[in-house]
């Protein structure tokens, strides 16, 4: 199957589509589609690559990813199986015009957040429980509680996930080029990474393949190189209590303790040690 454009398995007559993932790993495919996507983490973690930024996930996390936003969950390997429910729908599911009756108003600001994308801070067992019942109700009942699950969501605190709002679907090409790049760096970002290693790989001279990347993801290679290597940091401290902050500096890929902790200032806003201090409590 392309990267590009990827089709949620639709049955016919069926508006709400609601998928049960449960696997080794999550689809570790960099795509987009044109549904809304409402994601609830059971089990499982990794680093979530959407629009332009990268996030980690894990059990109880909760995402709405907006139509045509490029993303991909990278599960961590050797651990149980990944669980994850999922609600794919459109904005024209039920009509053209039927979100836009004024019943829905209140649903303007579910969609709004949703264009960017969104990971949902509060209210995540309510929306964890509606989430879960959705996959067993018939469909007068899931289409009532999914009204109740938007309404839910778009009161709830959320993170914006993407800065980054893409106006149209990437090609085939693309797409299957930025595949290329991103399988590479995850794999290997805790390894030095020049220009000219990741340009070749994309078939492209050095400055062809930087004006590429920004114009397809709205930063430079190397800042979302950091920012990954600040993810992985993270969860590094998060889950390895034992490992000392220059261990973690190594282990994401950082030539240096100063030039780790400057970088991971400017991007989480305290240090990596206020940081894993603040996990404690």
């Amino acid at each position: 199957m392309k990267v590009y454009p990827f089709k949620i398995p639709k049955p016919i007559n069926e508006h709400l589509i609601v998928q049960v993932d449960k696997e080794p790993i999550f689809y570790n495919k960099l795509h987009q589609h044109e549904e809304i996507q409402i994601s609830h983490i059971i089990n499982g973690s990794g680093k979530l690559l959407v629009g332009d930024s990268v996030h980690q996930f894990s059990k109880g996390d909760i995402f709405v990813i907006g139509g045509n936003l490029p993303h991909v969950f990278k599960s961590v390997l050797n651990e149980q199986d990944a669980h994850m429910i999922t609600v794919f729908f459109t904005s024209r599911s039920f009509g053209a015009d039927f979100f836009k009756l004024p019943y829905f108003n209140e649903f303007k600001t579910f969609f709004s957040n949703a264009t960017a994308g969104f990971k949902v801070e509060t209210n995540q067992k309510k929306i964890a429980q509606q989430l879960v019942k959705l996959s067993s109700q018939n469909k007068l009942k899931r289409f009532i509680l999914f009204l109740e699950l938007l309404d839910e969501l778009g009161r709830a605190n959320t993170q914006t996930l993407s800065r980054f709002v893409y106006s149209k679907s990437l090609s085939s090409n693309e797409g299957e080029r930025l595949q290329i790049v991103f399988d590479f760096v995850l794999k290997n970002f805790h390894q030095p990474i020049s220009l000219e290693q990741i340009a070749k790989m994309a078939y492209m001279t050095p400055n062809a393949f930087c004006r590429f990347f920004k114009q397809r993801t709205n930063k430079t290679f190397f800042q979302y190189l950091i920012e990954l290597r600040v993810a992985h940091a993270c969860q590094l401290l998060s889950s390895n209590k034992e490992l000392n902050i220059n261990e973690v500096a190594d282990l994401s890929g950082f030539n240096s303790i100063s030039n780790f902790n400057k970088k991971f200032k400017k991007i989480k806003g305290v240090t990596p040690t206020h940081y894993q201090q603040s996990l404690s409590f």
